[in-house]
């Protein structure tokens, strides 16, 4: 019994739809498995860099005692 187009065309997008299904709960899996990224160590990082900015156009102020 042939099939319409209609029928093809939904199999075939509900077939991409469950590949990448697939493909985004891998993705997910890798990322458990690398463990934690280094952003919070990019946000020191960029924190004390935007400090010593801060101290070279004294506008730091004089309180230095607003980190963490």
């Amino acid at each position: 019994m042939p099939r319409g187009r209609s029928t093809f065309n939904k199999r075939q997008k509900e077939q991409a739809r469950q590949q990448k299904q697939r493909d985004k709960l891998e993705r997910k899996s890798q990322r458990k498995q690398e463990g934690p990224t280094d952003s919070v160590d990019e946000l020191a990082e960029l924190r004390r860099h935007a400090e010593e900015q801060a101290a070279l156009f004294n506008l730091g102020g004089n309180n230095a005692d607003h980190s963490e």
